[in-house]
This record gives C-alpha cells, sequence and structure tokens, in this order.
C-alpha cells in the first residue's frame, strides 16, 4: 500500500481509504454488518488506515461498526466523519445563513455525539456534511470548530463539498482555516481538475475523493437490466435511461482505452490517484471480495500519459440529482 499526506495534517494515509455510508444500511440497501466487519478488518490487513464515516450514515450505525475496528486498531487507523447540517438540508442552498445550518453549539453537540458512537476520545477529521462559501466569514461556526480542537476532541477540520459544486469552497481554502476538502471526483466528473485541485496543491489542503466509481457506474457492472432494491437511491441516481447511457460510454471508455470493461474499476481509481492534488480515495467496499480488487490499486502507480489523455475526452456534464 502506498501511503499519500493528506495536506496540512501531516498525516500519512493509505491512498485507498474506506468509504463508510455503505454499511450504514440506509440508502444503499443490502448491508449485512458482520459482512462490513470483515471487509474492513481485511482492508486494514491490506494496509489501509483511513475510514471515512458520518453521522448521517444509518443514524450513527456507521459510526458504530467503524468506531468498533478502529478500537480493535488502536493508534494505527484514522477517523474521519462528518457533522450533518442542522437544517437537514442536502445540498447546502445558496442563500442560506450560516447560522441556520452550522452553530458553534450545534457542531459540538454533533461532534460529541459522534465520539460517543465511535466510543472514541478523539476524530482525526471532523467534516461539514454539506458546504457553502457564503458561509465564509457569517455565524460562529469556525468558534465551535476551534473550540473541539483545544479540547482535543478533534484533530483537524474540512468541509464535504456540494455535489456537483467543486468551486464552491474555493473561498474557503483560501482562508486558510480548512485542512482537507471531500469531494465528487470521477472520469466523468472532471470539474475539480479546473479550479478546486489546483487551489488545493496551492495551500496545502487534503483531498479526500469521494464517487471516484460514479455510485458504481464506473465499474461496468450497471447495464441496461440492472435491478436495485426498491428503497436503494440508485433507483434514482440511475432513473429513466442513464442505466443505457452509462453503459455505453463505459464500452466506449474501454474500447478507447483498449481495456476490458471489467478494468473499469481500477481504471477509474487510478484515473482519481494519477492527480497530485489527491490524497486518497474512498470507494465503499461491503464485501471481501471488493476490499482484495481495490485495495492492490493502492500501490503508488496511476495512469499512463497516454491514458489519461483519451480519458479526458470521456468527461460528462450531467447532475443525476436533477
Amino acid at each position: 500500500m502506498n501511503y499519500r499526506t493528506l495536506g496540512k495534517t501531516g498525516m500519512k494515509i493509505s491512498e485507498i481509504g474506506y468509504g463508510a455510508w455503505g454499511i450504514g444500511k440506509t440508502a444503499w440497501i443490502g448491508a449485512d454488518d458482520q459482512e462490513s466487519l470483515n471487509a474492513l478488518n481485511r482492508s486494514i490487513e491490506l494496509g489501509l488506515n483511513f475510514i471515512d464515516t458520518a453521522i448521517g450514515y444509518g443514524d450513527g450505525h456507521s459510526e458504530k461498526l467503524v468506531g468498533q475496528v478502529a478500537r480493535e486498531h488502536a493508534g494505527n487507523i484514522y477517523v474521519a466523519s462528518k457533522i450533518p447540517p442542522k437544517n437537514g438540508q442536502w445540498p447546502a442552498r445558496a442563500g442560506v445563513p450560516a447560522d441556520e445550518t452550522f452553530t458553534a453549539e450545534h457542531v459540538i453537540s454533533s461532534t460529541e455525539q459522534s465520539l460517543r458512537n465511535l466510543g472514541l476520545d478523539t476524530i482525526d477529521v471532523q467534516q461539514f456534511h454539506v458546504w457553502s462559501d457564503e458561509w465564509v466569514g457569517k455565524g460562529d461556526w469556525l468558534e465551535g470548530v476551534r473550540k473541539l480542537k483545544e479540547q482535543g476532541k478533534i484533530r483537524f477540520f474540512g468541509v464535504s463539498i456540494n455535489d456537483h459544486q467543486p468551486a464552491n469552497a474555493v473561498k474557503l481554502i483560501e482562508t486558510g482555516i480548512v485542512d482537507t476538502v471531500q469531494v465528487i471526483y470521477n472520469i466523468f466528473d472532471q470539474s475539480p481538475e479546473d479550479d478546486l485541485l489546483p487551489a488545493c496543491e496551492k495551500h496545502n489542503v487534503g483531498v479526500i475523493v469521494r464517487v471516484a466509481l460514479d455510485e458504481g457506474g464506473l465499474t461496468g457492472r450497471i447495464t441496461p437490466e440492472t435491478v436495485f432494491a426498491k428503497e436503494d437511491f440508485r433507483n434514482s441516481y440511475f432513473k429513466n435511461e442513464r442505466k443505457q447511457e452509462v453503459y455505453n460510454r463505459v464500452e466506449k471508455i474501454a474500447a478507447d482505452l483498449h481495456i476490458s470493461v471489467d478494468d473499469m474499476a481500477e481504471t477509474a481509481l487510478r484515473y482519481v490517484l494519477s492527480h497530485p492534488a489527491v490524497s486518497t480515495v474512498i470507494p465503499g467496499m461491503r464485501s471481501i471480495t471488493n476490499v482484495e480488487r481495490n485495495m492492490k490499486v493502492g500501490d503508488g502507480l496511476g495512469l499512463s500519459q497516454d491514458q489519461l489523455a483519451k480519458l479526458k475526452a470521456h468527461r460528462w456534464i450531467r447532475n443525476f440529482y436533477k
């Protein structure tokens, strides 16, 4: 496993991290707790040392599983979590003031709840689960962050950037008060390369990449015939003709790169890890099979310049949530 420095935090983290949304048993349907624990432990055996969870993943269920594993490997695992917006709005909406979303009191009380769920004394990276640059210099949220740092309840502060709005954190990055950002970045959604990633490099802000596999779209396993459980959010994400569109685009990528569709997941992860600003990518891995497949990619080798150049043509500007 190759390790990268998470920006100004100085933490050396595995370039393949663990995204723990899928083990929360909401939105992503089908998780089994024992299988999730087995997958987490297997990933750690293979060198993973960074796990990203949130209080909102199953109302703390994901945090409880992550905490159980982190305590068993005390001192060897870095844990990141997230504070949900006080008003329950995902994503953050323009024009909504900071004191409706993140107050100092809410930042502190949510973090203390996460610490109880995790069974830990400190969260390595605590993040806001949504963000708007309109909040820079507004409200008292930063006082809450500073108090948590002073008390040793969190080590570093980050934000999870709204889906499809990567530039909506550049102002925050320029202030120097944020240590990490988490962002959607993949072969289809290359937009972070425009403004966000250069700003992170300039200000030494760690980059955590989510949705590198496009919620499964870039694994090569989504076909027009794919069926999800009724409650699974992917029914909406891949609604109407979207499964067919994704299938066609993945077939075209594989043909352009002269690879098998079975190699798409590896290619998608390597694409993200080829950018020097990226610290880690956090795919969801609910089975040992997925863990072992993805962990092999964390070898420090990206894609060739020729492959990267060809993939630029597959940028797909779309918003699956509209």
